[in-house]
């Protein structure tokens, strides 16, 4: 939605849709919301429009309290794209810039911090570090109303590198100190504050309508034991995994249950996933749901994808019966690559044999995902060890920000990698939501959300053409 004129109707009609996709400002209050905000819509006179929050923040806005911008599900335009916006965006939601800086980020990219910046600002009206600003805010909020740590630990667990970096980014964003955020929660949020024993509550939120169900059969289905487990009667299914994370563990548990937004304006305006993570370093906490949010594809823009499917006469039963049916990704990018080369219980025998136990079981939880370091060296030779090695060194990428393209060939390089598996790992591991399973005779017109039409089909039962 380019048209500013188009971007305002949505606004005045307070359109879920769009929430995410763009951000409006109201110069008279000084304040950045979401599309859908509950608010008085403002005069067409006073609103600004910006491609991201922190374009918004960065002009000097700060964010609404009533519809909360900084939580709504990021653009699935990053999903979608494969040039290095998309791919820097993905890396910038996966805690890249706060881990290793500009440099760090334009490494991956293959490019000049100066050209990143460049690029970034030029397209969205930030450049990467204003970006992991605004997310380093979202968790520094989620920290301060949902646990109990000191004020200074959640500084620095949300990536900021002083408290006052951190004082006067809050003060900015939210018009209010970390103080008066906590504050804000209230007395029955209070009560709910994650504890070391029960961890972190989050929303995972998403746009439009999410089909729960076919999500969960497909992890309950491939779930790795030791790694993963799906628990309780289908509706109200629990998934629960392990986490390696870049300063430490985790454990997360997501609920089957969707939550539902109210809707307004007769649109689904989405709603969100009841989540818990336990982390042994709180400083994991964005890259540990950005991770769980590419394993339930979040992110995803279900009206853009049944859109284009429901036009097709094949589809059209298929996408009625299931609106807003996702494509789930990976959190590991090695996992999808084991279970389509050993099968779960082959990936189950490797997680016991290779992967690092966990100090104390969660119920069926016992294991770390085995890192391609140690596969490597566990399992030499042969198609597993090959990849494994291959992404110890470098040579093979599948990380947030790969080229896709560049992927698919190195994959291909390798030993005993056929073209099935590496389409399987191009959907589940980097999240590409336009792939044809090799020699299958898809029509263009199902592009770019093939790896949706063929979910579709397979979930249904039917063959692919």
């Amino acid at each position: 939605m380019k048209d500013e004129d188009s971007r305002y109707e949505a606004v005045r009609s307070r359109d879920g849709r769009f929430d995410g996709v763009f951000f409006f400002a109201v110069e008279t209050t000084g304040i950045y919301c979401r599309p859908s905000c509950p608010a008085v819509p403002p005069k067409r006179r006073n609103v600004r429009f910006f491609a991201t929050a922190a374009a918004a923040q960065r002009s000097g806005f700060r964010a609404c309290r009533r519809c909360r911008p900084d939580a709504v599900p990021g653009s699935a335009e990053w999903n979608v794209r494969a040039d290095v916006t998309g791919r820097a965006m993905r890396l910038i939601a996966d805690g890249v810039v706060d881990r290793e800086g500009v440099a760090g980020l334009a490494a991956r990219l293959g490019y000049s911090a100066r050209q990143v910046q460049r690029q970034l600002t030029a397209e969205l009206g930030a450049g990467p570090v204003a970006l992991a600003r605004t997310q380093r805010a979202h968790t520094a909020r989620v920290l301060l109303q949902t646990t109990g740590l000191p004020v200074t630990e959640i500084a620095f667990a949300s990536g900021f590198n002083s408290l006052r970096q951190f004082n006067d980014t809050i003060r900015e964003v939210y018009a209010a100190t970390p103080t008066e955020l906590r504050a804000a929660a209230g007395g029955s949020r209070a009560a709910r504050r994650a504890t070391p024993g029960t961890g972190i509550p989050l929303r995972l939120a998403h746009r439009g309508p999410y089909q729960a169900a076919a999500v969960f059969d497909q992890l309950a289905r491939e779930a790795v034991p030791g790694v993963e487990e799906v628990t309780g009667a289908p509706g109200a299914r629990t998934y629960r995994r392990t986490l390696r994370l870049p300063y430490g563990t985790g454990i997360a548990a997501v609920r089957e249950r969707v939550h539902c937004a109210r809707s307004r304006g007769g649109t689904h305006p989405g709603g969100w996933l009841e989540a818990r993570l336990r982390l042994t370093d709180p400083r994991d906490l964005t890259t540990a749901v950005q991770r769980l949010r590419r394993l339930f594809d979040l992110d995803a823009d279900p009206y853009a994808v049944d859109e284009r499917l429901g036009a097709d006469p094949r589809l059209v039963p298929l996408v009625a019966a299931r609106p807003g049916l996702r494509s789930p990704g990976a959190v590991d990018p090695l996992e999808p690559a084991v279970r389509a080369l050993a099968g779960p219980a082959g990936a189950g025998e490797l997680v016991r044999r290779y992967g690092k136990p966990l100090d104390a079981p969660h119920g069926g939880l016992t294991h770390l995902f085995p890192e391609p370091a140690v596969l490597a060296e566990a399992e030499p030779g042969g198609p597993l060890g090959a990849l494994a090695a291959a992404l110890a060194d470098g040579t093979v990428r599948l990380d947030p920000g790969a080229d896709r393209h560049a992927a698919e060939e190195a994959l291909l390089a390798l030993p005993g990698m056929d073209p099935d598996t590496v389409a399987t790992l191009r959907v589940r591991a980097l999240g590409d939501p336009d792939v044809a399973p090799p020699g299958a005779g898809l029509p263009d017109t199902w592009r770019p959300w093939r790896s949706y039409a063929v979910r579709h089909l397979r979930v249904a039962g039917e063959p692919i053409p």
